[in-house]
């Protein structure tokens, strides 16, 4: 299909049916956004209505995988990965920004895209790639939720699961009610995120030289840092987030010709920097605070667990306390953004919906079969991030082509610059699972320790 006969004509009665369905705060949202669009906000009264996709993607940024790389990385290695934090964040920022850019642009989200313009095996293999990714992605946002719970409570983890899962259930049942109030929850978690880490930065002993010099001099160690860079990319750069993005934009406002299509992927882009800028920071934030407690004398601390006790005694109870707050935050809400995504990809790829609950319910299985195994926690949360990170360039190679296409984006196809970059990012990332896969073929890497 043309783009223009696609996206130039919308249905004029589309909005008025999607508002029929949302609460008085969403229309409010879409009323302040439509006035934004007509030039009659400034300022942050503009910016603040238009603020939420990239907010809920942000947290699939600094989800419980974070925690478990970021620690593994900041312990054992220092300072020395900062830069793969860093640089996975600016990849994240450009990838999030061509995916908002995506749907804002097509009406339609990258899972759908690939339905229609991809051949048919590829679509079901891209399929099936995905949804290994969200369960691998739901296995470390549960699970780190669950540990949190059940380390502050002091309850088995079994038990921390079942709390997780209800308090999932019912954040997920706000979508009910619109898009706005499942954003402003998921942002409010954000928030307490970012001051938890905060708070951690006034507590902990921080190198300032040294860390400046690991962002200046990009390295990798050994060869076991690979496993942990590629691990930090997945953990950081996620492939749900790439599907998710593109379908929280798709319909959020409906604009009417190219111009306000062009505002909005402008006001979309300040979005993504700020809200991936915050969950960069706090990324580095989790390798800083590691490395500051853990790197002398205690560089094999790898699992989160250890990490909580080994924190009380080396900087403090409420140390201790925080890191906890903050990874039950970020299980929550992570767990919540991962049912969303899993849903969408599955509606887009094979136009096949079930309820969220069951959706819900489906994912968290492989999470109660990981600990009725015995399988250490923590470990099971790093080797979701490396298939995360294994997955990840069929929906960034997907991304770019799309967006790189006249007949798909029209006017707002990436310019040269902007495709290059993708490129080189995805080639980056490319590069990284190759060595990965090398290294646990059991071959030598030429270079590495």
């Amino acid at each position: 299909m043309d783009h223009r006969s696609r996206i130039d004509e919308p249905d004029p009665t589309a909005e008025d049916t999607a508002l029929d369905a949302r609460d008085e705060l969403s229309r409010n949202t879409v009323a302040a956004v439509r006035e934004a669009l007509d030039g009659r906000r400034r300022g942050i009264a503009l910016l603040l209505p238009l603020a939420g996709p990239a907010v809920v993607v942000s947290v699939a940024y600094i989800d419980p995988g974070n925690f478990a790389t970021n620690i593994q990385a900041g312990a054992r290695y220092g300072y020395a990965l900062l830069w793969v934090v860093l640089l996975a964040n600016l990849i994240a920022m450009l990838f999030q920004g061509l995916s908002a850019k995506l749907g804002i642009a097509t009406g339609s989200n990258l899972a759908q895209l690939c339905r229609e313009r991809l051949p048919a095996p590829l679509v079901w293999v891209m399929w099936i790639v995905s949804e290994i990714a969200a369960m691998a992605t739901d296995l470390a946002e549960f699970l780190g939720g669950a540990i949190g719970l059940a380390l502050l409570c002091h309850l088995p983890l079994i038990a921390g699961m079942a709390i997780t899962a209800v308090v999932t259930y019912a954040l997920l049942f706000l979508q009910r009610r619109g898009f706005r109030p499942l954003e402003l929850v998921i942002g409010a978690l954000v928030g307490v995120i970012g001051v938890c880490y905060l708070i951690e930065l006034f507590i902990t002993p921080i190198a300032w030289p040294d860390l400046a010099h690991s962002l200046a001099m990009p390295r990798l160690p050994d060869a076991d840092a690979v496993a942990i860079a590629v691990g930090v990319i997945g953990a950081t750069v996620m492939p749900h987030a790439l599907f998710l993005h593109s379908g929280l934009t798709q319909a959020r406002v409906f604009a009417r010709n190219d111009a306000e299509r062009a505002r909005l992927v402008k006001f979309s882009n300040i979005e993504v920097v700020v809200a991936l800028s915050v969950a960069g920071l706090i990324n580095m934030s989790m390798v800083m605070m590691a490395s500051g407690a853990f790197h002398q004398g205690y560089a094999d601390v790898a699992e989160i667990e250890t990490a909580y006790h080994t924190l009380a005694p080396l900087l403090g109870a409420a140390a201790a306390g925080i890191f906890l707050v903050s990874l039950i935050a970020s299980g929550i809400s992570s767990s919540v953004v991962g049912t969303l995504a899993g849903q969408m990809i599955m509606q887009g790829f094979v136009r096949f919906h079930i309820p969220l609950w069951l959706r819900r319910a489906v994912t968290m299985v492989p999470s109660f079969v990981v600990v009725a195994m015995g399988v250490n926690a923590t470990e099971a949360l790093v080797a979701s991030q490396v298939v995360l990170s294994l997955a990840l360039p069929f929906p960034m190679a997907a991304l770019v082509w799309f967006t790189c296409r006249r007949d798909v984006m029209g006017p707002h196809r990436n310019r040269l610059l902007t495709a290059c970059c993708a490129v080189a990012g995805a080639a980056g990332v490319l590069a990284l699972n190759a060595i990965l896969l090398v290294q646990v073929a059991g071959m030598n890497l030429p270079g590495f320790g």
